[in-house]
């Protein structure tokens, strides 16, 4: 299988600082991957990296069968990041939102209804602006906008975050059913059960390097925050 992530050395330099200090990752094309380490190992980096927001060195950087030393535009619409800021208009209403992903990705009106309805943004929450909605309400609007989207690899950074237990759930059943779709999907988070339940593989990193790879324990218990 064709690996949707192939790093080699791979460094990045944010003001200098080796936000990246090398990392060797192969992540292959549909597997779901768990990032974890403390604050500053470079987890946010290797995801914005990946969507080819980062100015990379080393032997070896694709995404995609994209070569992000040599050029690293060419990938962007064939991902979706979704950051700690959902990336979304203030001034637009929800439904208008919506509309103007599905018109950028080409997406079919089921589409849209259909994560409309996943992530519980119907009724009056349609007309209503984004910037008067709670962060968790942001959020979902967000991950609604990357559904119809349809990115090849999904880049997601703390994606719990602010939801409720309901959006978590509808997140993790979102995950899979774009894993069996073929999708790839690498996400960042410090909630150890859903690491477990939802990702094929954790990644552990220390000091802008892969410190540690190894199956995602599974669990049904209940989730639990480092």
């Amino acid at each position: 299988m064709a690996a949707a992530v192939a790093f080699e050395g791979v460094v990045a330099l944010l003001d200098r600082f080796p936000a990246l200090a090398g990392v060797d990752l192969t992540v292959q094309a549909g597997e779901m991957v768990c990032l974890r380490g403390p604050n500053g190992a470079g987890k946010s980096t290797l995801l914005r990296a990946c969507a080819g927001l980062v100015p990379l060195r080393g032997a070896r950087a694709e995404v995609l069968g994209f070569d992000l030393i040599a050029d690293r535009r060419s990938v962007r619409r064939h991902v979706g990041l979704l950051g700690h800021r959902a990336p979304l208009y203030g001034d637009l209403r929800v439904e208008d939102q919506l509309r103007h992903c599905a018109a950028l990705h080409s997406a079919a009106s089921a589409e849209v209804s259909a994560a409309v309805e996943r992530f519980a943004l119907g009724g009056r929450l349609t007309a209503v602006a984004i910037r008067r909605l709670s962060e968790g309400q942001q959020r979902r609007v967000a991950l609604a906008c990357l559904t119809i989207a349809r990115p090849r690899l999904w880049l997601l950074d703390e994606p719990h975050a602010g939801l409720d237990e309901s959006s978590r759930d509808a997140l993790d059943e979102l995950l899979a059913y774009a894993v069996e779709a073929g999708a790839t999907v690498m996400f960042a988070t410090h909630e150890t059960g859903r690491a477990r339940v939802a990702a094929a593989r954790q990644v552990v990193l220390a000091g802008g390097r892969v410190e540690a790879i190894a199956p995602a324990p599974r669990t049904d218990g209940p989730t639990d925050v480092a």
